[in-house]
């Protein structure tokens, strides 16, 4: 260290607020960010449980995002204690009034017997495919993990399915589930993009799964070529932590509605109908239910399905994204989901509009005190009602 050096480090010391691993604990336990600025290679060896990294090189850059108020007490730690003192210097330039540098670093912390981890980590095939994801804040490495730790669970491999399926196993979606009895068709190929020509009499699933893993290799792709029903729904829905619902008809989406609701799963519904779509989450306890909006479907005269009104090819497109868009959010807990909120997107006008929802208390399936039995409820399109309900209406 030449003596210069060992000038300015002194001097830089000499300016900011030094404590130990007791003292760095304890501000941490009263709710100050602690911030790693050391290299990826160091941070794969253990860290202070709960810290943010940001290598030094990228500090002033990217602080503001992980750590937006500049009066928070913010605890900076390297290895030994000399970047982090440069460190918390060029915080307190930045206008960060309460920041103090963990002396002897994250040795210094181990050494002092508190509590520390090795983190999981992405190999370096993942650093490279998801790296546009570690850049954004409210995702890094931590986010991306949660994203390839989840379980999504897709029903229908149709027109919303499809672009959901890709864009999902695209962002790292550890587990893909995806339920539908049908074959491949060259009607679906006009907006069933996980699809292709070749695959023609394929089961949709199997289509389906080839295109994700071909974007993904990673990813496992879990297929049920049946037809969801009242039977199997409890059993399959389990294992997962977020439903997208992808169904084309009435009697699916109240099925998926009631299971997520006794199931407490988030349910991502979205739909389309010649140039129109939808899409809302139904979050059970937090939100309305698919029932709320819905009491009981629409007479089949009124409702026609795409294979009888048609769908623009492109708009299962728009609606899918959405509903993957959500899900993700779910996932990382950022943003603010649909909750509470039905988004419906005309595309002959390219406008969105926006209706709040409440939940229903007295909603026989989500309302106060309610208990439903779906093995007492008959789902088809014309029917879907719970017998409570029913027997009110009556």
């Amino acid at each position: 260290m030449s003596a210069r050096y060992n000038e300015i480090l002194q001097a830089t010391k000499r300016a900011i607020r030094e404590v130990d691993a007791t003292e760095a604990r304890k501000l941490i336990d009263q709710g100050a960010a602690a911030v790693d600025v050391r290299e990826q290679d160091e941070v794969d060896q253990g860290v202070v449980p709960g810290s943010i990294h940001i290598p030094r090189g990228f500090l002033e850059q990217r602080i503001e995002d992980a750590v937006p108020e500049h009066s928070q007490t913010v605890v900076v730690y390297c290895a030994g204690g000399v970047r982090s003192a440069f460190a918390a210097k060029s915080l307190n330039e930045l206008g960060y009034t309460d920041v103090v540098s963990l002396a002897g670093g994250f040795n210094g912390w181990k050494n002092a017997g508190e509590a520390w981890h090795v983190p999981a980590t992405l190999t370096s095939d993942q650093r490279r495919r998801y790296s546009r994801h570690l850049l954004i804040p409210e995702v890094g490495e931590a986010g991306q993990h949660k994203l390839i730790d989840a379980k999504v669970l897709l029903v229908g491999a149709g027109g919303l399915g499809s672009p959901a399926a890709l864009y999902l196993a695209a962002a790292g979606i550890g587990t893909i589930g995806i339920i539908d009895a049908d074959t491949v068709d060259d009607s679906n190929l006009q907006r069933q993009v996980a699809h292709t020509l070749d695959r023609v009499g394929m089961p949709k699933v199997e289509s389906a799964k080839i295109a994700m893993q071909g974007l993904n290799p990673d990813l496992d792709v879990v297929t049920y070529q049946v037809r969801l029903t009242k039977e199997n729904a409890l059993d399959i829905f389990a294992g997962y932590d977020v439903i997208v619902d992808g169904a084309d008809n009435f009697a699916t989406r109240y099925l998926i509605n009631d299971v997520c609701v006794l199931l407490d799963k988030p349910n991502v519904h979205g739909s389309v109908f010649r140039f129109e779509g939808q899409a809302s989450v139904f979050l059970p306890h937090q939100g309305p239910c698919y029932r709320c909006l819905f009491p009981d479907p629409p007479p089949p005269e009124l409702a026609p399905s795409c294979a009888e009104a048609g769908v623009l090819g492109v708009l299962p497109g728009t609606i899918g994204l959405l509903q993957a868009t959500e899900t993700v959010k779910l996932i990382l807990g950022i943003g603010e989901p649909l909750v509470g909120r039905l988004l419906l997107y005309d595309a002959l006008a390219t406008e969105f509009r926006e209706l709040r929802l409440k939940r229903n208390p007295a909603c026989p399936v989500c309302g106060d005190g309610a208990h439903v039995d779906i093995s007492t409820i008959e789902y088809t399109d014309a029917v879907c009602a719970v017998p409570s309900l029913a027997s009110a209406a009556d």
